[in-house]
């Protein structure tokens, strides 16, 4: 029996027998029009398994007991040796692709950083690195997760004869990623990409063989026309090759890696800053250091923040909500500030959280829906139409305490050149909106700079 299974977190639906349905990418029970935020999550039996001790250099083999590829490989009959050998020609040709293939990247405490904004000794500031990473970015980590698991799925005899086409829908970052590990196992891709991609982006997605597909908006329709695009895609027959896990939960498996690297190589840290665009790289995160905890690597969370640009900023607009739903419960204060509504509901019945979340599931468009107008900032890559992955986001916040923070642009812009300067590490506006949360963090909770605090710099181009 496998360690791990897929199920709904919307309707708690379990995923079929593989030989009934190999691509568990969406709950049987979703239908167009529904309310219900369905989302297929791996869910990890920790009976009989401890947290990784392994050195191996890629994530992908350190970490493989936590991948439902993993799992899903030896409950089909592969071993261990073949699964890692698997992840190791993936690497190769990744290398050949792009010079690089996925390896443990740098985590490390910035006294420059730490100094600027004043923490204590004890406390402090570690930047996880992730501009050096395969794409120059953390994309490609959610998409080799997706990968080896088409691969398992082939190997085992359950693809269909013929390779469907691979899809995605981003505004460059994603869909750079997606070509790269695409074209290194020789698949696929059509990439849906908005009319401002950046030139790079074209050029780059033809040099890999990628069908570059360009979506403009259409004036009155809300929503991003590249997700729309990519979802007909999809049902045409085409695979999600996507970077959120509404679309295909194995997303989060495989950017999950980050979150068990922040956990297994850093101190106990007392927060964890994450920016959010659609929201798969917070949720994966929040889901490595669950993993850790689980299996005993760490003994708590810490603090969850999700970060967003002043410009446009649903998932605070639906955390709010969702605490509004419990702070009434309470009988306690619903417009308080974020940190005391936060603490109040950490200490709250975790059922009443449970509750929460599952109505808001229930009654995704009440809390979760496209911005109005479209926006601009200096963090592009962050600028989503919506956080797809906003409820899991939501609830590793509710349920360790913390809460989102917005940013303004001219905050953005002064903690993007601080960045840069204090680390020499070549991070993009969106990239380093963690750590400009940051300043606002402080301000908001001195005590804070007594801690240590984790910031990802997660990509080098918006």
């Amino acid at each position: 029996m496998a360690a791990t299974s897929l199920h709904c977190s919307g309707c708690g639906t379990l995923a079929p027998p593989l030989r009934e349905q190999p691509y568990p990418f969406r709950c049987g029970r979703a239908t167009d029009g529904d309310c219900i935020d369905h989302v297929m999550e791996r869910v990890l039996d920790g009976r009989g398994l401890s947290f990784p001790a392994g050195g191996e250099a890629s994530p992908f083999a350190r970490y493989r007991a936590l991948f439902h590829a993993y799992h899903t490989a030896l409950a089909g009959g592969l071993g261990d040796a073949e699964y890692l050998a698997l992840v190791d020609r993936l690497d190769v040709r990744l290398a050949s692709t792009c010079g690089r293939g996925f390896r443990v990247t740098p985590l490390a405490y910035s006294e420059a950083l730490s100094r600027e904004l004043g923490f204590a000794p004890g406390g402090g500031v570690w930047v996880k690195d992730e501009t050096g990473g395969v794409g120059d970015s953390h994309k490609a980590r959610h998409l080799m997760g997706i990968l080896l698991y088409l691969e398992v799925i082939e190997r085992l005899g359950l693809a269909p004869p013929r390779r469907a086409s691979l899809a995605i829908a981003s505004c460059g970052n994603a869909a750079l990623a997606a070509a790269v590990v695409a074209h290194a196992q020789g698949r696929a891709l059509r990439a849906y990409i908005p009319p401002d991609a950046d030139s790079h982006v074209l050029a780059r997605l033809a040099e890999l063989g990628a069908e570059g597909i360009v979506c403009p908006r259409t004036p009155g329709l809300a929503g991003d026309p590249c997700v729309s695009a990519f979802r007909r895609a999809v049902a045409q027959g085409a695979l999600p090759f996507a970077c959120q896990g509404t679309e295909i939960g194995l997303a989060i498996d495989g950017g999950a890696t980050l979150g068990a690297e922040l956990a297994d190589e850093g101190p106990p840290f007392d927060r964890v800053l994450v920016q959010v665009g659609g929201g798969a790289l917070a949720a994966a995160i929040m889901q490595g250091f669950a993993d850790a905890l689980a299996l005993g690597r760490i003994s708590a969370l810490p603090r969850f923040h999700a970060v967003q640009s002043g410009a446009v900023s649903p998932l605070q607009r639906a955390w709010e909500r969702v605490t509004a739903r419990i702070l009434e419960r309470l009988g306690d204060d619903t417009a308080a500030p974020f940190a005391v509504r936060a603490s109040r509901i950490r200490a709250a019945d975790p059922a009443l959280i449970a509750e929460a979340l599952h109505h808001a599931a229930a009654h995704r468009a009440d809390f979760m829906w496209p911005w109005e107008g479209e926006p601009r900032s200096l963090a592009r890559a962050i600028i989503d139409d919506e956080t797809y992955d906003w409820l899991a986001v939501v609830r590793g916040m509710l349920v360790t305490g913390g809460y989102p923070i917005t940013v303004s642009e001219p905050t953005l812009a002064r903690t993007n050149a601080l960045a840069r300067d204090a680390t020499g590490i070549t991070v993009g506006p969106s990239g380093s909106a963690g750590l400009a949360a940051l300043f606002e963090l402080l301000a908001a909770e001195p005590a804070v700079a007594a801690g240590r605090v984790a910031v990802i710099f997660s990509g080098v181009r918006g």
